[in-house]
């Protein structure tokens, strides 16, 4: 396995037992073909080296890479889905495959999503669906390039079997994905080893996010100080980039404020605070402007599994500061859509936050296209609408803060870079249709454009 100098193994997380996973054995899949390896996080990791051949070995056959885990661990959690308490969740439809360091020494997880049946899978068949893969390819590299805290799809393999799905036309094509994450770590994770009163299991747990990934947290309510401004800045985030989760569970929120796992998402067209993504999401529970109370939702959640082994008060003092945390966090990710310098008065920022989903809101004006036009176009004295008049006079005020490379391909084109509903359905009849990766290949393009330009 001819892997570069820069690829570190260090599977830790096999290391603590069977009481935080099962090993598993992969799907013997009919076929393995490479629709998709994303090179630039392969680098990170050390891994770009590998012929095409050894990828599909890999990551689509499973084959234990070099120093890394012995076999693949399907990991243990539970969580609230919709708010009501689910004790029979867990990998079902994927697995832990290995660890390593990147260069800056995080400790960073290769997931699957697809890799057949687990101890988990209830009724499910452990499959995805390949359109269900393209999705996430694609919602991955434009949250990245929103300035989103995201994993890292790293690899999308066909795997040639015909799937039964109730909420798309079936037989469909088949797929086994992974992704580059720093921590599968769950608050659900944490659920499960406080709905069994399993003690010594949470401060086993305890110990190893504090020692590989957050080891500033030197006790409980530290930690969920920590968790829960990583929650308040991502959801920040989510909120800038337009993005819909649709499915804040307990169990799909990570201790590292990644974002991951993406099904029904929806990136929002205009500005629309009861937008949802999800079909099944009758009464709006993770509507667009409800995401923040969603997420801090969850971290209660969480730190209610710490209850019988920290103090209370110190747990809720933690979690009070969620608010502080979101403001600043939305702040941040809103003047870096702009390319403008916060200043020094965060209720200022936020009042001119406010001002502008109020007027994208009564404007209706699409929601791309309008940081687009702000970010890129100020530095060519783009002239307001008049609705934008009083708005555009307070975004000057502020101090521009925008990369030199501000007039590279990306903002020259004319053409901002979206992913609404309509367009990925295009992108998935071609492939289904045609076997045609064309439009597919040309947007993941288009969205590394945009990504250079913007970060």
């Amino acid at each position: 396995m001819p892997v570069s100098s820069n690829y570190r193994p260090d599977p830790q997380f096999e290391r603590l037992g069977d009481s935080f996973s099962d090993p598993v054995n992969a799907a013997d899949f009919p076929m393995v073909k490479l629709r998709y390896r994303n090179q630039r996080a392969a680098q990170s990791v050390g891994l770009d080296t590998l012929s095409d051949d050894e990828w599909t070995a890999h990551f689509g056959r499973f084959e234990p890479l070099l120093d890394n885990m012995k076999r693949p661990r399907a990991m243990r959690y539970h969580g609230h889905q919709f708010r009501s308490y689910n004790p029979d969740l867990g990998d079902g439809r994927g697995f832990l495959f290995a660890q390593m360091r990147d260069e800056t020494e995080r400790l960073l997880d290769l997931g699957t999503k697809g890799s057949g049946q687990t101890p988990y899978s209830r009724a499910g068949d452990g499959r995805l669906t390949l359109k269900g893969g393209v999705r996430e390819v694609l919602a991955a590299a434009l949250l990245e390039a929103r300035g989103v805290n995201t994993s890292k799809t790293f690899s999308l393999i066909e795997t040639g079997e015909d799937l039964q799905r109730h909420d798309e036309p079936s037989p469909t094509r088949s797929a086994v994905m992974v992704r580059l994450n720093h921590s599968h770590i769950r608050f659900g994770t944490f659920q499960r080893h406080a709905y069994h009163k399993d003690q010594d299991a949470l401060q086993t747990l305890l110990a190893h996010v504090r020692e590989h990934y957050l080891p500033d947290a030197t006790d409980s309510a530290a930690l969920i100080r920590r968790v829960t401004a990583n929650a308040a800045r991502l959801c920040g985030q989510w909120m800038a980039a337009g993005f819909v989760h649709g499915v804040l569970n307990t169990d799909n929120m990570t201790v590292t404020g990644e974002s991951f796992d993406y099904g029904p998402y929806r990136f929002a067209s205009t500005f629309d605070p009861g937008f949802t993504a999800a079909y099944f999401d009758h009464s709006g529970l993770y509507a667009f402007a409800r995401q923040p109370e969603a997420v801090f939702w969850n971290c209660r959640a969480l730190a209610s599994t710490l209850v019988s082994i920290s103090d209370e008060e110190s747990l809720i003092a933690a979690l009070n500061t969620f608010e502080e945390a979101y403001r600043e966090g939305l702040r941040d990710a809103v003047f870096a859509r702009l390319g403008i310098c916060a200043s020094n008065d965060l209720e200022a920022d936020i009042g001119f936050v406010r001002d502008t989903y109020s007027l994208l809101e009564k404007s209706q004006t699409p929601w791309e296209p309008f940081f687009y036009k702000w970010f890129g176009g100020a530095a060519r004295d783009v002239k307001p609408e008049q609705h934008e008049a009083d708005w555009a006079a307070a975004f000057h005020k502020f101090e521009p803060h925008r990369p030199e490379r501000l007039e590279r391909e990306y903002f020259l084109s004319g053409q901002p870079c979206d992913l609404l509903y309509d367009e990925i359905e295009t992108i998935w009849a071609a492939i289904d249709e045609k076997d045609d990766w064309g439009a597919f290949e040309a947007k993941l393009d288009q969205i590394e454009i945009c990504c250079q330009a913007y970060l």
